[in-house]
């Protein structure tokens, strides 16, 4: 895409670096080098907050890259974020015509772009990676087909600016951290389960390390909603959170289909 092109990208980027002062975030953004400053990649994230595409974009932003995201086609059919995302030549992904979205995806990448893919395709509300058998094979699939390294992003405390369930903070000085993993190349033979099964231990090895590590961890764990519970926190357990997750995609669907 050229400068012209990107104009809505670059406006919107201004327009969360506002954002991000105006919440006086502490944004940490580590190892973003490891992204391929030229050529076609696939960018795999976690994902646990409606706006952690601003932060996985940001360290790719960093290498001098533009994201395309791909993500669910109710949000490109929203009023506001539809033409904001469709100006950032984003890549829309219909449930009932995912062929449509690889074949978008794959021209990307065969452009040289930078796709970014959710593994998880949907947030988590155990706020850690989901179990392997709850992960997509998308992005294996597109390294494999065009020869792009897939590389793992990580990121954690976004999630407690704004998620699902509508859980939102605007406290100030929240901690947001980014962490960029070294590109995964598909072995020779691999096939696309076993090329996600080694993406979904990098990356759950990858926020294991940012929760660590996070600078901010509550002084009562079991009282912060945020907080894994496999770290004696209060967010839903992994197997009461994939039940809350279906639960939320049978409701939603049910409300598409009314509509």
């Amino acid at each position: 895409m050229t400068a012209v092109h990107d104009l809505t990208y670059r406006l919107v980027i201004r327009a969360c670096h506002v954002l991000f002062r105006a919440l006086g975030l502490r944004i940490s953004i580590v190892g973003a080098d490891r992204l391929p400053s030229t050529g076609p990649v696939v960018v795999a994230a976690n994902h646990s907050s409606f706006i952690d595409f601003m932060f996985v974009g940001e360290a790719a932003r960093s290498q001098g890259r533009l994201v395309r995201f791909m993500a669910k086609q109710s949000v490109f059919d929203a009023p506001v974020s539809g033409p904001l995302l469709r100006g950032m030549h984003h890549i829309p992904v219909d449930r009932a015509h995912g062929e449509t979205a690889a074949r978008s995806a794959y021209r990307a990448l065969r452009a040289g772009e930078v796709v970014g893919v959710y593994p998880e395709a949907t947030i988590g509300r155990a706020f850690v990676v989901k179990d392997r058998a709850d992960v997509k094979r998308g992005a294996a699939y597109l390294a494999l087909r065009t020869g792009a390294p897939i590389v793992p992003v990580a990121h954690w405390g976004v999630h407690r600016i704004f998620t699902v369930d509508g859980r939102y903070s605007l406290r100030r000085g929240t901690a947001v951290q980014v962490l960029v993993g070294e590109p995964i190349h598909p072995l020779p033979g691999e096939d696309a389960d076993a090329l996600t099964t080694r993406v979904h231990t990098v990356l759950v090895s990858m926020v294991d390390e940012l929760i660590d590590t996070y600078p901010q961890k509550p002084a009562e764990p079991h009282t912060a909603w945020w907080w894994p519970a496999s770290r004696g926190g209060g967010a839903p357990a992994m197997h009461e959170a994939r039940l809350l997750d279906e639960e939320a995609r049978l409701k939603a669907d049910a409300g598409r289909r009314r509509g």
